[in-house]
């Protein structure tokens, strides 16, 4: 390994430090990666990662903090849209999720382990601490959809659920996937890319799906089919294209 000359503490080293860590732990996994990769890829010696980090753990935090602190911000700016219809928020909203997973496909463990230890301290760390999910945008083109009797009055928390596990959750089984369906990862890679397009298929037949009609509880057998079957994915004509 060719060894840069020792500096004083910068924060171009770090960063370059930083840097180089992202794409070993992006090609190789967070498991599979040792100090001496990224001391071999960025070109500085143990010593002087050890001085900056301490640990492949610390390091490890500290990117994979840094890479969801920019994807929440980036989400809040998606929903926030106030020029996109709904349709076109989830749209945008799969595809950016599934973007940054298969750049981090370590991200989803980080944030299980981090929201097991303490979801308060991460949400601070993340610096949404302030953030009223009521006021955000898109829930205000829910409401009026709903009002509006275009949509059933679902709570959206249900179809916000959803849209995370389908995306989320083939990156946290991805080991197995991968050895269960013998798929290399460009393989795995093509499936969550052909997932664009078929998560809002999914979410749209959950919507359409009819649920139990609420105005007589005592006829449980009775549902409400009589809301639009308008596709609301058919290239902006739906009746999410509001």
């Amino acid at each position: 390994m060719k060894v840069r000359p020792e500096i004083e503490p910068n924060i171009s080293t770090e960063e370059k430090i930083k840097e180089a860590a992202r794409k070993v732990f992006t090609r190789k996994g967070y498991a599979a990666t040792r100090t001496r990769d990224i001391a071999e890829e960025s070109g500085y010696n143990l010593a002087l990662i050890n001085y900056y980090f301490r640990s492949k753990e610390k390091l490890f935090d500290i990117i994979m903090l840094e890479h969801l602190q920019t994807f929440v911000h980036s989400i809040i700016g998606i929903v926030n849209d106030t020029a996109t219809t709904l349709q076109q928020k989830l749209e945008v909203l799969i595809s950016h999720y599934i973007d940054m997973l298969i750049k981090n496909p370590d991200l989803p463990l980080f944030i299980l382990t981090e929201v097991n230890a303490d979801p308060v301290k991460l949400i601070g760390k993340i610096g949404v601490n302030d953030l009223d999910h009521k006021e955000l945008f898109i829930s205000k083109q829910w409401k009026e959809l709903v009002k509006a009797k275009k949509i059933p009055p679902l709570n959206p928390a249900h179809i916000m659920m959803n849209v995370i596990g389908m995306t989320i959750f083939p990156f946290v089984g991805s080991p197995l996937i991968r050895d269960r369906m013998k798929l290399s990862m460009e393989e795995f890679n093509t499936l969550m890319l052909e997932r664009k397009k078929l998560i809002p298929i999914w979410i749209q037949a959950i919507i359409l799906c009819p649920i139990p009609n609420n105005s007589n509880p005592k006829k449980t057998g009775e549902h409400n089919t009589t809301r639009n079957k308008v596709p609301i994915f058919s290239g902006g004509s739906g009746f999410l294209s509001k």
